[in-house]
């Protein structure tokens, strides 16, 4: 086996499906202990089973301090140490800005926001020690900022400006810091996105490349790949790379198209709180969000 992953240890949250799921599988094909972090542990045991001999599983809330640290120091005792912390674990839900449920907004903002802070601060020390790499999964709603997705976009171009920040920081130090920028990934948290009233309706009007649904397989690659290579960025598909590139140019034009949206958005969304409530409405999708609700703090 040719890679440089081999023997080197890759800390996942938000493990047991989806992106991080099939990278943790990629990365144990090429040689890598990882270690599987986040909420289903039924879930988390069969990733693992499925990564093989060089895998563990810890069941872990993102936003917990000291779960973290039970989970980084369970990885070192397991492993020896952490090469790569790749923060991923994140939650989506739907919701105009004026009559979205606030918890659901502020709780969208501490996973995807303060776990990341709170991911990469618990692996640092590991991962200076080590010289290795970090990965936040930003996604390419770091970059693109539509409507009715205020907290999920809010918090991914939070986590995007904490990694930039992060890198400049921890050069010196032997440490590389990379950003991944993902469309539409067929994965639970997308499907479950695709069957929201409001979501899906708002997403079935996108037209061309942004439109599509593009496989987990792809993404688990590129990430594997990039790992390897510590890139600054991860890009799936390959039309994202040049869209950061000029973002700040296509800004008015993006702004303009989501205009034409937005007003229906707003009717599907308050027509859904109408029916069901802002708390249901505005609830993050997809079996991961449910696996949140069920975490929540009274």
């Amino acid at each position: 086996m040719d890679s440089n992953v081999i023997g080197k240890t890759v800390f996942v949250t938000g493990a047991a499906r989806g992106i991080g799921a099939e990278s943790a599988r990629r990365l144990a094909a090429r040689g890598a202990n990882v270690a599987l972090v986040g909420l289903e542990p039924e879930e988390l045991a069969r990733v693992a089973a499925q990564c093989g001999t060089n895998a563990a599983w810890f069941e872990c809330d993102v936003t917990d301090w000291d779960a973290l640290e039970r989970a980084v120091e369970g990885t070192v005792e397991r492993f020896g140490g952490i090469d790569v912390a790749m923060a991923n674990a994140g939650v989506a839900g739907a919701g105009m800005t004026r009559s979205v449920d606030p918890q659901a907004f502020e709780r969208t903002l501490e996973i995807n926001l303060m776990g990341v802070w709170r991911t990469v601060r618990s692996c640092l020390p590991q991962v200076i020690e080590r010289q290795g790499y970090v990965l936040v999964n930003a996604s390419l709603a770091a970059a693109l900022h539509g409507p009715g997705m205020a907290a999920y976009a809010a918090s991914k171009a939070g986590a995007e400006a904490f990694a930039d920040s992060l890198r400049t920081e921890v050069k010196h130090l032997g440490v590389d810091v990379g950003v991944a920028y993902f469309a539409f990934i067929d994965t639970d948290l997308v499907r479950g996105g695709d069957a929201h009233p409001t979501l899906g309706g708002m997403r079935s009007r996108l037209r061309g490349p942004l439109g599509r649904t593009y496989p987990v397989s792809a993404v688990g690659q590129a990430v594997a790949d990039g790992i390897e290579q510590r890139r600054r960025w991860i890009v799936v598909p390959g039309w994202v790379r040049p869209l950061l590139v000029f973002r700040t140019a296509l800004a008015p034009l993006l702004e303009r198209t989501s205009t034409d949206s937005a007003a229906e958005g707003d009717r599907l969304f308050q027509q859904d709180v109408d029916a069901r409530g802002a708390e249901a409405a505005s609830a993050h999708v997809g079996p991961g969000g449910e696996a949140v609700r069920e975490h929540e703090p009274a």
